[in-house]
Parts: C-alpha cells; structure tokens; sequence
C-alpha cells in the first residue's frame, strides 16, 4: 500500500518567468495565477472555479505557455530545467520495502520519515501497520508438487499471513520486555525482526522534474504501489508535463 496525504505544491509562476528568461519572451506569457491556500493548500488553487486552472477558467496556465513547456518537455530534462523549479511537498506512508526503491531518487528530493530506531516501540504493533494485502491465509499451490507433497504432510507452507501474525506477536514480546527492563537485547530483537513490509510516514519535499523521472521508469513496475503513485502523479495539475499526455488513463 501507499498512501499520500497533504500535498502542496509552489512555483508555477516563478517556473515560468525563469523558462522565458533565455529568449527574453516574458511579453508572450499568458498565464495568470490567485495566491489561494484553499483545497489541497496549495499555491495554485482558483477560487474562481474551486479546483485547479484548466482552459474554462480566466486564470491558471495560458496556452503560449502551456505550448512552450510541452516543447520543452519533449526535449528531454536539459530543456525542461522549468520543471525543477515546481515544488512539491506530501505525505507518503509505505512500506520499508518500497522507501528502499524510492531512496535512490537522491537529487532533488529531501525526506524525514518517522524513526524506526527512536520509535519502534512507542506503540503495541498490529497487523494494520504493514502491507499485508498480497499475503496468503490457509493457502498452497495444487499445481506444484514440491508444494502439495509437503502440505499433504504437514499443512499449507504457504500460510503467510499467519507467519507474519506470529513475527507481531513476537515483536510485542519482545517490546513488552524491553519496556520494563530498558534491556537493549530486547530492542534489537524489534530492530532486527522488523519485516521489510513494515508502513513508514515520512514528509518528502520533491519536485516536477523527479516526478517526470519516476513517471517514466515506474508506470509499469511489478509493485503495485509505485503503479498507485504514477497514478497519483497523473492527477497533478498540469502533469502533462510529467507524463507527456500520451498515457493510456489506466497505468
């Protein structure tokens, strides 16, 4: 899972004026922007039409400089330099699993994230603080022999679900003793038995360009949750300048 909360996003209007500055073509510019913290909080919010600029509102992004950041985008990230200027701050819980893909986006982005190693046992662990969605209950592969011979002899070994109820309980235990006894053994225990599916919060401050980068190398990745954020990505004002609107709507 991911989930992605508090999103703001700045810089439209300075983006802009910094993209015609090499031909000094600020007269053709014909975007208009209302300084609004309303909605999603963000600088770039219409209190005319309640929602983000589009064609059927007098302010937002004008067509000459929509036409000049799509050219620009077309050209690649040396041309679209416009898109680093647009800034983007949210909320992203997911996870370990996934924060250790999205950490090799190093440049242009900056994280705090909930300490593990702080506040690991602040709270009881429960079930709902991991992704689980993907997990088996009771379940074997009837296809595979391996599998069905040693089901047929001692149950499913496909019962993940039930694994991971067992490493909860276990890191409770060990939580439980730690608390009492302040004894570091027993924190490494919650430390070192911590599973990889483990949900993590950090803040991350981004921007138009990592976005267009992510888009274009994860719309179709194996883990759902990086297809759930290009999704996310595509519901971005303007995110044609991201993804090129060429996309297919379901990614």
């Amino acid at each position: 899972m991911v989930e992605i909360e508090n999103v703001t996003i700045h810089g439209f209007e300075e983006a802009i004026r910094g993209m015609r500055n090499p031909m000094n073509s600020w007269s053709k510019s014909d975007s208009k922007f209302e300084r609004c913290f309303d909605g999603m909080g963000c600088d770039f919010q219409c209190e005319s039409c309640g929602g983000f600029y589009d064609e059927t509102c007098s302010n937002g992004l004008g067509s000459n400089d929509r036409q000049l950041m799509m050219k620009l985008a077309a050209g690649g990230s040396v041309h679209a330099k416009y898109r680093r200027m647009i800034t983007v701050y949210l909320d992203i819980t997911a996870p370990l699993y996934w924060w250790k893909e999205f950490d090799t986006y190093k440049v242009g982005t900056v994280t705090n994230s909930c300490s593990t190693m702080h506040k690991i046992h602040e709270k009881e662990f429960a079930l709902e603080d991991f992704s689980h969605e993907h997990l088996f209950e009771g379940a074997y592969d009837e296809d595979d022999m391996d599998c069905w011979i040693f089901a047929r002899g001692g149950g499913s070994i496909l019962d993940t679900i039930n694994v991971l109820e067992d490493v909860i309980r276990m890191l409770n235990k060990a939580r439980e003793i730690y608390l009492k006894t302040q004894d570091k053994r027993y924190w490494w225990q919650m430390i070192q038995l911590l599973p990889s599916s483990y949900n993590q919060r950090r803040t991350v401050m981004l921007n138009y360009e990592v976005l267009a980068g992510i888009y274009s190398t994860r719309k179709n990745h194996k883990l759902d949750e990086w297809r759930e954020f290009c999704r996310w990505i595509k519901e971005l004002p303007y995110n044609e300048i991201i993804t090129g609107g060429k996309e297919k709507p379901d990614v």
